[in-house]
């Protein structure tokens, strides 16, 4: 694994603790990212796209979830576990504003993320929700908003992070 690919993973895992902390106890995103990182040692390349995630999640994550609700049949959004639930939230704000990784390469990292916090159903679970979110990205059916801002991040966007 390199270096970059390394700091991405734990960015994406720091911003899923993020998100679970927030869905379980809801509180004001700036001031849940800001206390986050009071006890963490994380370098500045892996706070920032942590954040980054974590934020533009939050903002569209109405959006998202009814993304996550079309294509997660017999299942309601707030009856999914809460890990798999923001593991979903994550990928689909990357698949959505964080273009520079390939979408097959975002489905992987949720998959091994899922495998390290969640439980023995949650990768095949979201490989299934998020593949099918993909499909219908690359087939048009659902319309990418433009992004916020460009990305600022100092972590590049290789094709494999």
């Amino acid at each position: 694994m390199t270096k970059i690919h390394g700091e991405r993973r734990r960015a994406r895992e720091y911003a899923l603790q993020l998100l679970f902390q927030l869905d379980l106890a809801p509180q004001e995103t700036e001031n849940a990212v800001d206390t986050f990182w009071d006890d963490k040692r994380a370098t500045e390349p892996v706070m920032d796209f942590s954040d980054r995630l974590v934020r533009g999640t939050m903002r569209r994550r109405d959006a998202i979830d009814e993304l996550i609700a079309g294509s997660a049949h017999n299942w309601r959004v707030s009856r999914m576990p809460a890990v798999d639930r923001n593991i979903l939230r994550l990928a689909i704000y990357e698949f959505l504003c964080e273009t520079g990784t390939p979408r097959v390469v975002v489905i992987d990292e949720a998959i091994e993320i899922a495998k390290k916090f969640g439980n023995d159903e949650s990768g095949p679970f979201i490989n299934g929700i998020l593949d099918a979110i993909r499909i219908k990205l690359e087939n048009g059916e659902i319309v990418i908003p433009e992004p916020e801002a460009p990305p600022d991040s100092t972590l590049p966007h290789p094709s494999t992070a």
